[in-house]
């Protein structure tokens, strides 16, 4: 009765949290969930909240570059004691300090990794996982956190994330060897990633991953590249060989699986990973792998129907195609409710379909995801507006509008839609004043140009 009691006040708690991060209150939302989190501390989607809160508050108002460096220099007796305290084997009393670096600076490299090596000193890999999670999603400008989000990635072997921090951070340094080398290591490597999820909360997850990495190596070969013909054929052999020695090692399935697609036999490559799901029905990559195959099954199929001018035929398959994508991602997330982007998924389908109301359900869960938070509130707003309800889209917009530092792709949908729902309301000096933000970035979006000269003529029209 006592948990059942703490449960509750941390609901309390993070429902508080959350209207304030509604709000734009960033100070009282990380008060709110640091609250949540003193009465239940594993309460993971409290803690990615807070995360998100403590970065929207710290770029909301960023320190002057004098004030970092002061910053800087008094936080690095902190990072010792954290380090320290993490070093004896005291992982509690270290993430409860590190919370304190990450008050003062969430995205300094420092005070992430001081975050990530706390949270593992108290076996809780999840909140080091959601940490990274985080930075990475709002800070992959700066090249000092790039390097060490890539570096931790690497180390967890999701290398798929690693590829992506060094793609980002050779854009920034192109000339730089050293960081081109990584980025073909890890590319080549990418498709090791399973072991992640299966680590996660697990005591000795990490370890499991990291071991085995001679036979990691040997996958790697067949993973790095397209291989097609007789050097495909001999592969496949290898992989159905290595399959019947070891039936339950998962990681030879997904090779094989791969090395089928590679070569567009999607039948074989399908029946490849409902085995592998036969013998893990746990394994959401597995699931999101084999669901992948059978839409490039599908599109496969539907390209050659169209070269062979079938054209109702095609037109067939793709309904077909569509209604397993939904049904698929609707099954998906029945399995995997905590899975965040699942459910941005799903509600992308049920706005497709207009069905409003489903859609908004899906999307105001996948709005506490750090990676799909924005396009969230913007599908959300975009609901909104198509029932009418201007006032509640534009809230949501406005939102998601304040979070995004730079008039990026998204950016410019949001602002331009903001307009939209300006005119629609009448106020065509607000609407002329959104469409001038977009069109000074980028003189090509949508119909800007036409819409922005008929405002003017009714702002001229008006006034005359």
């Amino acid at each position: 009765m006592a948990n059942d009691a703490l449960a509750q006040k941390a609901q309390n708690f993070t429902n508080r949290g959350r209207q304030a991060m509604e709000g734009r209150k960033f100070d009282l939302a990380v008060e709110m969930f640091m609250q949540a989190l003193s009465y239940v501390p594993d309460a993971l989607e409290t803690r990615r909240m807070l995360r998100a809160a403590q970065i929207a508050k710290f770029k909301s108002n960023p320190p002057s570059g004098l004030a970092l460096k002061m910053q800087g220099m008094g936080s690095y007796f902190a990072r010792q004691k954290v380090l320290g305290l993490a070093k004896k084997g005291q992982g509690v009393e270290a993430m409860a300090e590190a919370e304190k670096l990450m008050m003062q600076n969430p995205l300094d490299p420092n005070n992430i990794e001081c975050a990530v090596k706390a949270a593992e000193a108290a076996g809780k890999p999840e909140a080091a996982a959601i940490t990274i999670e985080a930075a990475y999603e709002c800070g992959n400008n700066d090249p000092a956190l790039l390097e060490r989000i890539a570096t931790y990635y690497t180390i967890a072997k999701r290398y798929d994330k690693a590829r992506d921090a060094y793609s980002k951070l050779i854009a920034l340094r192109p000339g730089d060897q050293r960081i081109l080398q990584l980025l073909k290591n890890t590319e080549a490597q990418a498709t090791m990633s399973a072991g992640w999820n299966d680590a996660v909360g697990k005591k000795g997850g990490y370890q499991k991953i990291l071991a085995n990495e001679e036979q990691a190596k040997k996958l790697d070969q067949a993973n790095k590249a397209m291989v097609v013909g007789d050097d495909a054929n001999a592969l496949i052999a290898e992989k159905i060989a290595q399959i019947e020695k070891e039936p339950g090692n998962l990681n030879f399935y997904r090779a094989l699986a791969r090395l089928y697609s590679q070569n567009k036999r999607f039948g074989e490559a399908i029946a490849t990973l409902e085995k592998a799901v036969s013998i893990n029905s746990s394994d959401p990559e597995l699931d999101r792998m084999l669901s992948s195959t059978r839409i490039a099954d599908y599109e496969y199929r539907i390209e050659q129907l169209k070269a062979a001018g079938k054209t109702a035929e095609a037109d067939e398959l793709e309904a077909e195609k569509n209604q397993f994508v939904f049904d698929d991602l609707a099954d998906r997330v029945a399995r995997y409710p905590n899975d965040l982007h699942l459910h941005f998924e799903l509600g992308l389908q049920y706005f497709t379909y207009e069905y409003f109301d489903d859609a908004i359900q899906h999307f105001q869960l996948s709005q506490k995801s750090p990676k799909d938070r924005l396009e969230s509130l913007y599908y959300l707003a975009m609901c909104f507006v198509k029932q009418g309800q201007l006032d509640m889209g534009v809230m949501q917009l406005e939102t998601a509008r304040d979070q995004i530092p730079t008039m990026d792709e998204l950016k410019k949908k949001i602002v331009y839609q903001l307009g939209l729902c300006a005119e629609q309301a009448g106020d065509l000096e607000k609407a002329y004043a959104y469409y001038k933000d977009v069109y000074s970035t980028d003189v090509t979006f949508a119909d800007l140009s036409t819409r922005m000269l008929d405002v003017a003529a009714k702002l001229k029209a008006a006034k005359a």
